[in-house]
Formats: structure tokens, sequence, C-alpha cells
């Protein structure tokens, strides 16, 4: 009877759902909010009170993925080297997930700079002014890249996990471990299942 793995799916893909969907409403609604505020100089402090409070959140979220996540890999580790398709989807993943860690890490070294600047003139959470201080301008635009870039490796690495999920079917099991049985037999046997 094969192990069930529900603690390790629920904080691998609740963590994701929180990370992902943290990001994207940070980047529309913290930063977006923060350009109906009237005082340029006060733009900035609510942004960066935002991003504050959602910060520590985020990291659990973030270490509740990567757990689940490691937890599920370290059960499935025989099926990624005997299934075809499930090493390649996996390593695709585990790229996507190092570059979302390392725009999300850039991204909060930045936004620490946006707090220690103070209460400078900024158009919004990631967009600077003409009068916005060039360091502080300099780390709005790369936090403006960024808000974009972590939900889009993040949105990809729930593309990965659903096909994960469906390599997971009975005859995509089959099928993946017949095909990674090198040379022609492999492929034969996998062409007859597949018809």
């Amino acid at each position: 009877m094969a192990e069930r793995n529900t603690l390790a799916h629920f904080l691998h893909d609740a963590g994701l759902a929180a990370w992902f969907g943290g990001s994207l409403m940070g980047a529309v609604g913290v930063n977006g909010a923060a350009k109906d505020v009237d005082d340029p100089r006060q733009r900035a402090r609510v942004a960066n009170a935002g991003w504050g409070r959602w910060t520590p959140v985020n990291l659990v979220a973030i270490g509740a993925h990567l757990f689940g996540g490691a937890q599920i890999l370290r059960a499935n580790k025989g099926r990624v080297v005997a299934q075809k398709g499930v090493l390649a989807n996996t390593n695709t993943k585990l790229a996507l997930t190092a570059g979302a860690l390392g725009a999300t890490a850039y991204a909060r070294v930045l936004g620490q700079k946006m707090m220690n600047a103070g209460d400078v003139p900024v158009a919004g959470g990631a967009e600077p002014l003409a009068t916005t201080p060039p360091e502080v301008a300099k780390a709005q635009k790369q936090l403006h890249a960024l808000q974009w870039a972590i939900p889009a490796l993040t949105g990809g690495i729930i593309a990965s996990s659903a096909l994960h999920e469906e390599q997971q079917r009975a005859t995509e099991v089959l099928k993946g471990s017949i095909l990674g049985i090198p040379g022609a037999v492999g492929t034969a046997a996998a062409g007859l299942i597949g018809k």
C-alpha cells in the first residue's frame, strides 16, 4: 500500500499558493495603493509598511513550500529516476524555485534599501519620480521588474506541479516507466500502451 503524503502536499501547495498570491497582490495591491496617497513623501512609507507586514508570513510560506516539496521529492525519488519525463520536470521545477528564491531575496534587499531611505518622494511602491533620490530610483526600477518576475516564476512552479500531478496517473507512470527502459524494447512497449 502506498504511503500517503497529505501533510507534505498541503505544506507544499499552501506555501506556494501564499508565495504566488502574496507576491501578485503586493504588486497590484500594495504597490498600486501607494500611488493613491496624496503626499509623494508618504507613498514609500505605505508600501514599505505593507511589505514589512507580509515579509514574515512570506518567509513561513516559502519555508512550508520547501519543506513539503523536499518530503514529496523524497517519497517519489524512485519515480524521478525510473519514469521518463519526471526527472526533467523535477529539474525544471527546481530551477524555477531557485529563480523565485533568488528574486524574492533580492527584492527583500531592495525593499530594505527603500525602508532605510525614509520618506522620499516616489510615484508608487515601485515607481520613482524625477525628484526621487537616484539610489532609491534605481532600487525601485529593479523592484518594478521583480514584482512581476516573482509571480511569473512561482506561477511556473504551479504549472510544473500540475504536470507532476498528471505524471502520477497510473497510465502515465506505466508508460513513463517503460519509456525509461533503454533501447527499442521500452519504446515498443510504450507504443503498445499508448494505443
